[in-house]
């Protein structure tokens, strides 16, 4: 069984079929700068790899994964015993296309997303199914994404989520669209001089007009030792 050690103390258990802890969530959670003692939201939590990152940063947290697929679930719930955090973190099996009978409104002022990247049909083709809903808009679309946390956040939360740079346009339009207000956008670069890999971005519900682009986070520094930014 593979397992993933999370700052130290959090050990987690991947779903077999499912993505490996990967950039993505990494760079998610440490992008989120939330309160401390925060109640968060995690959707499309998989194997709950984003929430299981804040929380063993900041242990008095809450996290509430949202989950379709009952094997991810079996995975969270199985770290969140192992590692007697099931009172701190806790799986709720559910499509969040129906967010309205799962959740109540503005219950929440944090909310995550490390959602699917892909519409169907193009990009990168997974292998196995788990992977296909995990990275492909097969279950889930950019725009049931931003419903379920409008939904979700009071106004003045924030929303974090990790995307694509080719999906810039379409992310910012709808998010807009679901008042929830870009504010803070930062590239994810492989190494210094090459074109980003990935985007990270702060919205809040009902905020004002005007983004910040913060640093460029660079994962690799020129002699691919390290991490920096430019």
């Amino acid at each position: 069984m593979h397992t993933e050690t999370l700052n130290g103390w959090l050990t987690m258990f991947p779903e077999a079929e499912g993505f490996p802890l990967g950039t993505d969530a990494m760079v998610l959670a440490d992008y989120a700068a939330l309160p401390r003692g925060a109640a968060v939201c995690d959707l499309c939590a998989g194997s709950g790899a984003v929430g299981l990152l804040l929380l063993s940063r900041d242990p008095s947290m809450r996290v509430t994964a949202l989950e379709l697929r009952q094997a991810a679930c079996a995975a969270m719930e199985r770290t969140a015993a192992e590692n007697g955090i099931a009172d701190r973190f806790s799986v709720l099996r559910g499509d969040l296309r129906e967010i309205r009978s799962l959740l109540p409104a503005g219950s929440f002022t944090q909310v995550t997303c490390n959602p699917p990247y892909y519409p169907v049909g193009s990009g990168y083709q997974p292998e196995t199914e788990a992977q296909a809903i995990a990275r492909t808009e097969l279950c889930c679309t950019l725009e049931d994404v931003c419903t379920a946390a409008a939904w979700l956040l009071k106004t003045g939360g924030c929303l974090w989520m990790v995307h694509r740079p080719e999906r810039l346009t379409d992310l910012l339009c709808t998010l807009r669209a679901h008042s929830l207000e870009p504010k803070c956008l930062r590239t994810v670069l492989p190494r210094p001089n090459a074109l980003p890999s990935l985007l990270l971005i702060k919205a809040v519900r009902g905020g004002k007009s005007g983004l910040r682009w913060d640093a460029p986070l660079v994962l690799s520094n020129r002699e691919g030792t390290g991490r920096g930014e430019v």
